[in-house]
């Protein structure tokens, strides 16, 4: 038998000619296999993670093993035991430091530095098997000029989308987006530093009080391509640290590196932020993330269960689709909880399990006011002084087409309509909505005036949406 390593890698590769990627990604890499003699042993993350190999792969790992190796090859399956506790000393510790020791039946604890090797090995392998990129990101009207700009960073295209501020609640894919853009800049071999607000103020505090700020500025600004800051709302009230965040963007951004903020708010939201630093991070371009419409639901459950190698039917995703209306992590969170069900009871995916996954988790129902087509086109319409008939007209004049494409962009945002209906709404066939959000996302990051005029269409929707509904 050739040497461990090559011996599993071998068999890993006879499972990627079979099996497709993302399943090989979600489930294989995490494994840890150990050899001995004609036996592996391989290490699963979790109870989970070992009954979906056991049940759908196992038999072809043997199956293969015996080929490259000539003869059956017994697999087996284990838990990854969890990296041991420190020893945390205490008052209860001291004062029984002195009493007899434990009779010699009592053995010594498991966890080992060469467990605590392997789980941290494994934490990579599920880090690695779920890789955060632009192609595994579900698009959407909820996200496109997100994602869009995110792309222009990552390839060093649109300079005038510096600094990129991501904006968004929980769970809707900003740092997914941040991620991605430092991935694809440090495979270009750029020096890139992914940090948060709160290391950065860290770092800034602990270099102040060793009278290491040289370093510090050397670190953070010499030879930097990109800066990524997770949730810049966290610096609201820290006026040293601000300050040098700004004078860190100002510098960055002078000589031509890139900088991408993320927060859960807008810069003029967060309380405690100077003037000048929300100045500086709203001058590229403001993105925000909004919570996935129908379509994009329905592709994020799909994406997720295929990666899992789930087979989910399709009345089943009908209703989570029109029940789970959160964010993506509400959207995970509940496919788990159906997924894992399944696994535990032994049971199909099917209706009735489905409908007992969501009723555990029925918080995550919409709160907000549906908007329809026509709400949406006569807002538009008042704002651009013209009228909704005008709109769904035939003119293709400037003074019609703008704000005809900018309505139909924002009702694939703010409304649950397929583009077959909302073509309807304007007279037209749904690939006229499709160039209008094509048009207007770019036009959004050509142009600044632009993009005030389609947000601040979207913060007076955003007010429809938090009134209550009429009877």
């Amino acid at each position: 038998m050739t040497s461990p390593p090559m011996f599993w890698n071998d068999v890993v590769r006879l499972l990627e000619a079979e099996t497709p990627p993302f399943v090989i990604e979600a489930w294989v890499r995490p494994l840890i296999a150990e050899m001995s003699g004609d036996r592996i042993r391989l290490l699963c993350p979790s109870a989970l993670h070992r009954d979906r190999i056991r049940d759908r792969f196992l038999r072809q790992m043997r199956k293969h093993a015996a080929a490259i190796a000539g003869k059956p090859v017994e697999i087996e399956l284990d838990l990854a035991a969890p990296a041991p506790a420190e020893p945390v000393p205490s008052a209860t510790a001291e004062r029984t430091s002195t009493a007899p020791a434990a009779t010699p039946a009592a053995k010594p604890a498991v966890p080992t530095a060469e467990r605590a090797n392997r789980m941290q090995k494994v934490r990579k392998h599920e880090q690695r098997s779920l890789p955060y990129t632009f192609e595994n990101f579900v698009v959407g009207a909820c996200n496109r000029l997100a994602r869009e700009a995110s792309l222009a960073v990552a390839q060093g295209t649109q300079q005038n989308v510096n600094p990129l501020y991501l904006a968004s609640a929980p769970g809707l894919g900003k740092t997914h987006l941040a991620r991605a853009i430092a991935d694809a800049r440090a495979r270009t071999d750029g020096r890139v530093i992914y940090t948060s607000s709160e290391s950065f103020t860290n770092q800034f505090t602990g270099a102040i009080r060793n009278r290491k700020m040289e370093q510090f500025k050397k670190r953070y600004r010499n030879g930097c391509d990109l800066l990524v800051v997770e949730d810049v709302q966290f610096l609201g009230g820290k006026t040293a640290t601000q300050f040098e965040l700004f004078q860190t963007l100002s510098h960055l951004v002078g000589t031509g590196a890139r900088v991408v903020l993320t927060a859960d708010r807008l810069p003029g939201e967060i309380k405690g932020l100077d003037a000048r630093v929300s100045s500086h991070m709203t001058a590229g371009l403001v993105a925000t993330l909004e919570p996935p419409d129908a379509l994009v639901r329905r592709e994020i459950l799909r994406a997720k269960a295929a990666s899992g190698g789930v087979r989910l039917p399709s009345e089943c995703l009908d209703l989570l689709v029109d029940v789970v209306r959160g964010s993506v992590r509400d959207l995970e969170g509940v496919l788990v909880q159906l997924v894992t069900t399944s696994s535990l009871l032994k049971r199909p995916i099917d209706m009735e399990l489905t409908e007992q996954a969501l009723a555990k988790v029925s918080t995550l129902r919409a709160t907000k006011r549906r908007l329809e087509p026509g709400t949406i086109i006569e807002v538009v319409a008042k704002l651009y002084e013209t009228s909704p008939a005008a709109l769904a007209s035939r003119s293709r004049r400037k003074d019609v087409t703008t704000p005809r494409q900018i309505a139909m962009y924002l009702c694939r945002r703010y409304t649950q309509q397929p583009a077959t209906a909302i073509a309807r709404a304007f007279a037209r066939n749904h690939p006229s909505v499709n160039n209008a959000e094509r048009v207007v996302e770019r036009r959004m990051l050509e142009s600044a005036p632009f993009r005030y005029r389609v947000e601040a269409i979207s913060a007076r929707l955003d007010e429809l949406e938090r009134q209550p509904a009429t009877a």
